[in-house]
């Protein structure tokens, strides 16, 4: 069954349709890059998956017996988040918040997983500096590892490496890829077009009120790939 299915969903952002009758599935182990262009309805379409936007038509069912609270989510970075007044393992651990339900501390076994996500994601040893005080690429590691608590299945991305350096960037997409391949599934809203095309097993590109969903192939044989990339449509 489908982690994700989406059936003929149709979006609206202020009152207006950005997208229409649109139909996806995403399977557990997939990396789903979101491409398009400004104002086609990625944003949209990213806070319908994660229950904060209500389609105006159709349906997003999860299976596989996953739950909205289930899903680990890196949002994209504003000028408050940048500041957030805590240290990098209360930031890390938060992501367990929504498992705890109405019990105030965190047990051993949810600082156990914090501390193996930071490990992970090579920020263990920053774990006690103010996130405040971090550079633009540790922050989004520390925010990468405090979604992974949220989550074994499922990771939703927002532009993830906006405003960083090419080498920190490389960085970020690589730690995001061996997730992917350690088996959890993808899904990341990028401008990006050269990485979505080498990391990306299904690519959804939104553009003009119009959508394409399908493989990494067959979108560089779609004229939503030529249209994209600066090519003209056949």
């Amino acid at each position: 069954m489908a982690l994700i299915k989406t059936d003929n969903i149709t979006l609206s952002y202020e009152n207006m349709t950005v997208i229409e009758n649109m139909s996806f599935e995403v399977n557990s182990g997939d990396y789903l890059c979101i491409v398009g262009e400004n104002g086609s309805g990625k944003s949209t379409l990213m806070k319908s998956l994660l229950s904060l936007k209500r389609p105006v038509s159709g349906s997003i069912v999860f299976g596989d017996g996953l739950k909205h609270k289930e899903i680990g989510y890196l949002p994209q970075q504003t000028g408050a988040q940048k500041d957030f007044p805590a240290n990098v393992g209360e930031v890390v651990v938060s992501g367990c918040q929504n498992s705890m339900g109405l019990r105030p501390f965190y047990s051993a076994k949810e600082r156990a997983l914090a501390m193996e996500n930071m490990m992970k994601l090579g920020i263990w040893e920053l774990r006690k500096r103010s996130y405040r005080e971090l550079s633009g690429g540790q922050q989004q590691r520390v925010l990468l590892a405090r979604a992974l608590c949220a989550t074994k299945k499922l990771l939703l991305l927002d532009e993830p490496v906006s405003g960083l350096d090419p080498m920190v960037t490389a960085e970020m997409y690589s730690m995001i890829s061996g997730i992917n391949k350690s088996g959890v599934t993808v899904v990341m809203v990028t401008h990006d077009i050269s990485a979505a095309l080498q990391y990306a097993s299904h690519i959804l590109c939104l553009r003009s009120g119009e959508w394409f969903f399908g493989t990494r192939q067959e979108f560089l044989d779609s004229d939503a790939s030529a249209f994209l990339r600066g090519g003209e449509q056949s």
